[in-house]
């Protein structure tokens, strides 16, 4: 059979195909490109997230904690001081090797406000600190780490590849995402929580990276490394419509658990902020807290997912599940929340859930579904409250049980206690950090201006001074000379012991009184102000003491002058942020 030469199969320009061109015109090369990164890091981070698991579990091992502590296994002075030990450790590292400790929350200040930009040699060590505390029996969960070495590994691939801060933001998310998948075994919570705590908004080109990036991290975590953290049975409600109501009530109650979490953690935070010991040797007393409590409650050590089981399948007494809900709060509040909080929530819901079954078979016996699925509830529960992430709450259920039986009563309770506590505490246990710092981040957004600019942006560092031995006629002459009204004072050290005004020259001086010391007549009894403090806290402390100008002096040591930050500064920044981003809506 021959063939003539015009059926010939012909190779033509893909230019005469007009569809194929429009087709090819259309492709989003840039999303294209965000999309492949997504992928690359979800390998990586579920990479990151095995090997981190495997040191983990190896760390254990070399401590002998592969099992919960037990007082028959273990001296008392060694459950007493391994906690100790860890925070003394964590303590130096982070001391003298971190410049700033991150966590979730400053995950989320670092995507909204600091150009999504993070000093990668903090983060790794903090997830370094992580596995010392959670070895030593730290009260904290792996996961938040986890989140971190994830959002420490998107920024990794973005500096290498020299990613814009937009495209930074997206591969962060991407992941952080990686990380909570992979560490669950839950692709979509690992979504969902990106979405609903990070972001705080959902838009398509970042939602569909993170979907890739959480599929990719919990092939690689599951498939290679097998981890699992936790398997719970299905349940199923015996009674639903009595249940769904019982389930209202312990909605209710987790919403109340989860602002005492909350609410513990920083005033214990406060308490140590104020405490005269060193930073370095702060962790140790926290973990040195934590192992006393050990002692008596070893089940409230680690992070506890041995006894999460136990609660589930009913080993507890009422009186015991009570107890172990108030004491995992406590010490996971004298672990300063430098590790996970999803774990710490889930262990408390299950025993508010665990108890709270004992309770209604009291009042209905028989009619109820077994303690595990109250217990199932409560974890739920409690983490969508601390959180404020009920959808997330529910996912990581849902993917852990893989069963759609108890779907409606989760549901039910998450909603109403992230309601609950969010009525008793405007923040998550995440923002509440941030809410302190002066940031006010709603929906993934600063709501106001000046609470996105910085004190260290706005305060004058090159300050005149006055020495406290000098006297007050040195004083009003140098007032005359340089028109300011108003002057830091140094002792003979160098170091900031007050502040004197022109109204403390009014007040306090009369006449013939020109030979006293400035320190007679400085006001010792200072407010100052903080280099990463927000403008718009600073103003209201300004208005609240009716005073012009402030001290910028160092956190830990308030006698260490920065710099000065006035009214008329303030102003001056935001008339100039507020042109640039008029400019830049042109």
């Amino acid at each position: 059979m021959e063939f003539s030469p015009e059926h010939r199969f012909i190779f033509h320009n893909v230019k005469e195909y007009p569809r194929i061109s429009e087709y090819i015109a259309r492709f989003d090369t840039e999303t294209a490109k965000i999309n492949l990164i997504a992928i690359i890091i979800g390998l990586l981070t579920g990479f990151v997230i095995g090997v981190y698991d495997r040191i983990l579990q190896y760390s254990n091992a070399f401590l002998g904690m592969q099992q919960e502590f037990s007082l028959h296994e273990f001296p008392q002075y060694y459950v007493l001081f391994v906690p100790a030990f860890g925070g003394l450790l964590v303590g130096i590292i982070s001391h003298f090797l971190m410049k700033k400790k991150y966590g979730v929350d400053g995950l989320i200040e670092t995507v909204t406000l600091r150009g999504a930009r993070l000093n990668l040699r903090d983060v790794f060590l903090e997830v370094f600190t992580s596995i010392i505390t959670i070895s030593s029996r730290g009260a904290l969960g792996k996961e938040a780490p986890g989140i971190l070495a994830g959002a420490g590994t998107g920024a990794f691939v973005g500096r290498i590849l020299k990613s814009t801060e937009r495209q930074l933001q997206i591969l962060l998310g991407c992941g952080a995402a990686g990380g909570i998948a992979a560490a669950f075994n839950a692709p979509l919570a690992g979504v969902v929580f990106v979405v609903e705590v990070i972001y705080g908004e959902l838009e398509t080109r970042t939602f569909i990276p993170i979907v890739i990036s959480s599929v990719f991290a919990t092939l690689v975590s599951s498939t290679l490394f097998g981890i699992k953290p936790i398997e719970i049975s299905s349940y199923q409600l015996v009674s639903p419509y009595k249940e769904l109501g019982l389930c209202l009530v312990l909605g209710l109650l987790a919403g109340v658990i989860s602002t005492l979490l909350i609410r513990t953690l920083y005033y214990t935070k406060d308490v140590f902020s104020e405490i005269p010991p060193h930073p370095v040797f702060k962790p140790a007393l926290g973990g040195f807290g934590v192992g006393l409590i050990g002692l008596f409650y070893p089940r409230v050590l680690g992070m506890g997912y041995n006894v999460i089981m136990d609660a589930l399948n009913s080993q507890f007494t009422f009186k015991l599940l009570l107890i172990l809900l108030f004491l995992k709060i406590f010490a996971f509040s004298l672990s300063l929340g430098s590790g996970g909080t999803i774990v710490p929530s889930l262990f408390t819901g299950a025993m508010l859930g665990g108890a709270f079954w004992t309770a209604a078979n009291l009042l209905f016996p028989g009619t109820v579904a077994e303690q595990g699925a109250y217990a199932m509830v409560g974890m739920g529960a409690v983490f969508a409250g601390t959180a404020r992430a009920p959808l997330t709450a529910i996912l990581i259920l849902f993917e852990i049980t893989r069963d759609y039986n108890m779907i409606l009563p989760l549901m039910f309770a998450c909603v109403l206690s992230s309601v609950m506590s969010n009525a008793l505490y405007p923040e998550s246990i995440f923002t509440g950090g941030l809410r302190r710092k002066g940031f006010k981040i709603r929906r993934g957004r600063e709501v106001d201006i000046m609470s996105s600019m910085f004190v260290k942006d706005a305060m004058i560092t090159d300050v005149q001074t006055v020495s406290e031995e000098k006297s007050v006629e040195a004083l009003t002459a140098l007032m005359q000379i340089s028109l300011h009204v108003g002057f830091p004072v140094l002792d003979s050290r160098g170091k900031l012991s007050g502040i004197v005004t022109l109204s403390d020259l009014r007040n306090k001086i009369k006449s013939g009184e020109s030979d006293k010391k400035i320190k007679d007549i400085a006001t010792r009894r200072l407010e100052v102000a903080y280099p990463d403090e927000t403008l718009d806290t600073v103003l209201k402390r300004f208005a609240s003491k009716q005073i012009g100008r402030l001290p910028v002096v160092d956190r830990e040591d308030k006698t260490r002058l920065f710099g000065l930050i006035t009214r008329s500064d303030i102003v001056n920044l935001y008339n100039k942020k507020v042109v640039e981003e008029v400019r830049d809506t042109y």
